[in-house]
């Protein structure tokens, strides 16, 4: 029974002590709750403008070179000479000799065809004097009736004109032939590709290169039915002196974006099959020389993007390019300084703006500072960027 006792004892004495913290946490009184409003988040904005403007078309297009053309043989020999010019990249002037075909067939082709000259002119020679005789004697002899084309030598001597005709054609194509061992275009240009050495035979028709003019490269534009109203240019448009629309082509090289100046020339008559878009042809004239870019070409396989002038002014709402979120939305802080998510129609965009139709109107306060987590109805406090303070790219 002590043993009972000694054990108890401790159990009731802390038993005790529970039942009296929970008696007086029960009688304490709860604490006042306080509920506190979320702070507005301090955000930059600029005002939404109101303004008529002309947009400007974008698309894409290769640079191809007007002229192209490979370099094939009107005559069949060794090739005994290569200019240095004709290698891959390298530039020619007209009329330069790219390659010369061993000519000593052709030359000696030529003398005899001189020799066949030499010889129906003798020959003719010979029948209008045979013929001046035959008619004096029928004058002094005969003259009686009319004397017949044989008589007088006639026959004769338009066989030996025919003759001769025949030896001078001969002897032209012979010269011809001789020229064309000199294998030359008539246009300044660039060298794509090479295909023969020295020693190498070739015949007609040979490929020996590939070649392209420098005075004029091209860009086929693909554009869609609402860019060719936008630019007002009917399909089948071809440019009339000194009114072609105006193009700014654009390419990053290395790390520096490179400019070329260009006007379209023509809208193809046709629309595409398998895009259903309709392509304009854009030129750039001396684009290896005048027309480049701090010494850089718009070289023929560049792909670059074009930027062509419209025509049609629009009624529409401008905003910064760092309000832009995504594709289409952009932050508005309204009057009660609440955040709104709003959808955009846009019309044109740029590196520095954005033209719309519609989601903003004007004088709405778009915001333009970098923001990660918002939601339609946060309480936002707009700050107007002052003059000169730069902008920060969005998010």
């Amino acid at each position: 029974m002590r043993k009972i006792l000694k054990f108890a004892a401790p159990v009731l004495v802390v038993a005790a002590g529970v039942g009296s913290v929970m008696v007086l946490a029960e009688a304490k009184e709860a604490p006042e709750k306080t509920i506190e409003e979320p702070r507005p988040v301090s955000l930059y904005v600029d005002t939404v403008r109101s303004e008529r403007v002309t947009i400007s078309i974008g698309t894409q297009g290769e640079v191809r070179a007007k002229t192209d053309i490979n370099l094939v043989p009107q005559v069949a020999g060794r090739i005994i000479k290569v200019s240095d010019s004709f290698a891959e990249g390298g530039s020619f002037q007209p009329g330069e000799t790219l390659i010369q075909i061993e000519d000593s067939d052709y030359r000696l082709a030529v003398t005899s065809a001189e020799a066949r000259v030499a010889e129906a002119s003798v020959r003719l020679e010979q029948q209008m004097a045979d013929a001046k005789i035959k008619a004096k004697q029928w004058e002094e002899w005969v003259n009686d009736g009319e004397p017949t084309p044989l008589a007088l030598n006639k026959p004769q001597v338009a066989e030996a004109q025919a003759k001769l005709r025949a030896a001078e054609a001969d002897l032209e194509n012979a010269k011809l032939n001789l020229s064309r061992t000199k294998i030359q275009v008539p246009f300044e240009g660039r060298v794509l590709e090479r295909n023969i050495g020295v020693g190498q035979f070739v015949s007609v028709g040979t490929t020996l290169g590939r070649v392209f003019a420098t005075d004029t490269v091209e860009v086929r534009l693909p554009l869609t039915d609402a860019q060719l109203g936008e630019l007002a240019l009917p399909i089948g448009y071809v440019a009339e002196a000194g009114r072609a629309p105006q193009v700014t082509f654009t390419a990053n090289i290395g790390s520096e974006q490179r400019t070329w100046n260009g006007k379209i020339v023509r809208v193809n008559a046709s629309v595409d099959s398998q895009t259903r878009l309709v392509y304009a042809i854009a030129e750039v004239n001396d684009p290896y020389g005048a027309s480049a870019d701090r010494g850089m070409p718009l070289a023929v396989g560049l792909f670059v993007t074009a930027d062509i002038n419209g025509v049609t002014p629009h009624d529409a709402l401008v905003m910064p390019r760092t309000a832009l979120r995504g594709d289409d939305r952009a932050y508005v802080i309204d009057a009660e300084n609440k955040l709104q998510i709003r959808t955009v129609n846009i019309l044109s965009t740029s590196e520095d703006r954005v033209i719309v139709t519609d989601g903003l109107s004007a004088g709405d306060k778009v915001v333009t500072s970098p923001v990660r987590s918002v939601f339609d109805g946060m309480a936002a406090l707009p700050i107007e960027r002052t003059a000169g303070q730069p902008a920060i790219a969005s998010r």
